[in-house]
């Protein structure tokens, strides 16, 4: 893989056609640098520049190159751990502002989509299916928490029955109908927006990796050829980062998780398995997820390898999780196969915060990036411009290492994953 290419998924096979930005080779400055180009730099970009300031995005490789190009493309609201996890933790009062903020991803995503015309494929719909009566409990209570922080008129519970009419299969007991989820074309969303950026009056570097960032006022962001001048620096490279500030690496991990594409299937099959055309993903605690694209492949996605190592036969790992759901896709062929990283932490709740004065950063998305990427890039276009009340609302979490440290946070977390898998198994 050259240091340009994308990874070799549905999505870059069938990806809008654009034009390649070019790599730093000069000195130049601007308000803002912004360390790479997925969904949380480009959501900081547009809301940075529609608020006047001036940007630049260095990314290491390609526009949503990461986790914004390959994953499951499904917009999914609230938090990795929900609203309840702040109120347990925070206190009721302080952990309203989270619940405001909890479905405003989502709204963020379709406003740019609408506003700059972006062509993503993009649907409205979401199900939550539960495998077990606990599940379902759960989806009930879930229910009452989001109309609690006012998200109301958006959802409905489905029964065994009604499930049915939503994707033929008999493995679920039910599910919870989100009106406001929805999916879309994952890459073409992240393309669309860095287009937006561009038209913005923003400025793009592909392969401009950042070897180094000099603190002060204002800071210095180095590539090989080039380096920025900038009164703030955004870091959102998320599970990309790689050794780049190593007080980010301790509270977080890489981790994989993979995906399936099918051939196209005939209208009639489509149809059949998914009839609302809604996005589904179940509830266990090591979830599967899947939708149907728009030329009708089925996209299916699940696991996950603590540590981000790249399996040898993706296939075989999601094919089983795809056919326990859809038996008559047995002879369907698969067409590409895929992996991707997210960053999890040890609590998954994300992590944004600032180093010096005038370093901002936001990971740590713990697999339910979608809409809280779009929303942190609206939360630090407002810290950077003096309204920092959200900004330090997250930041105030607490966040603590992985037992073990580095060395054994792979297999501790492994043997958390498997015990909870067997609860969800177990239905207990």
């Amino acid at each position: 893989m050259t240091a340009l290419a994308h990874t070799s998924s549905y999505y870059a096979a069938s990806a809008n056609p654009v034009t390649l930005q070019p790599s730093l080779s000069e000195s130049i400055q601007a308000d803002v640098c912004i360390i790479g180009a997925g969904y949380t730099g480009l959501s900081t970009a547009i809301h940075l520049l529609e608020s006047g300031l001036s940007v630049v995005v260095l990314e290491a490789a390609r526009i949503g190159f990461g986790a914004s190009g390959r994953n499951g493309g499904q917009i999914v609201n609230s938090f990795s751990r929900d609203i309840d996890s702040f109120e347990r933790s925070l206190g009721k009062d302080k952990a309203r502002i989270f619940g405001q903020m909890a479905f405003e991803g989502g709204r963020i995503i379709r406003r740019l989509v609408k506003d700059y015309q972006i062509n993503c494929s993009l649907k409205d719909g979401g199900v939550f299916a539960a495998l077990n009566t606990k599940q379902m409990h759960h989806l009930e209570q879930q229910k009452a928490l989001w109309e609690r922080h006012g998200h109301v008129g958006w959802l409905e519970l489905l029964d065994k029955d009604a499930i049915t009419k939503v994707v033929a299969t008999d493995v679920y007991q039910g599910g919870l109908l989100d009106k406001s989820g929805g999916h879309f074309h994952p890459l073409n969303l992240a393309l669309g927006e860095a287009q937006a950026v561009l038209k913005l009056g923003g400025q793009i570097y592909e392969d401009s990796a950042v070897l180094d960032i000099k603190q002060g006022d204002p800071a210095v962001v180095n590539t090989a050829s080039g380096q920025v001048t900038a009164k703030f620096v955004v870091v959102a490279g998320n599970a990309y980062l790689s050794n780049l500030l190593p007080e980010l690496q301790a509270k977080s991990m890489p981790c994989g998780t993979q995906v399936i594409t099918t051939e196209p299937l005939d209208s009639d099959v489509a149809k059949r398995l998914l009839p609302q055309d809604y996005c589904v993903e179940d509830c266990n605690y090591l979830l599967d997820y899947f939708r149907l694209s728009a030329d009708n492949r089925l996209i299916y996605g699940g696991g996950v390898v603590y540590g981000a190592r790249d399996p040898a036969n993706i296939e075989a790992i999601i094919r089983p999780k795809m056919l326990k759901t859809f038996p008559e896709l047995a002879k369907v062929k698969i067409d590409y196969a895929w992996t991707g990283n997210f960053l999890l932490t040890l609590s998954r709740l994300p992590q944004m915060g600032r180093i010096g004065t005038n370093i901002y950063y936001s990971q740590g998305c713990s697999g339910h990036g979608i809409t809280y990427t779009h929303l942190a890039g609206k939360i630090l276009s407002e810290v950077i411009n003096q309204h920092a009340s959200r900004f330090d609302a997250f930041a105030q979490l607490p966040h603590y290492p992985f037992p073990g440290g580095h060395v054994l946070r792979v297999p501790f977390s492994a043997i958390g994953a498997w015990y909870y898998s067997l609860r969800d198994k177990l239905g207990v």
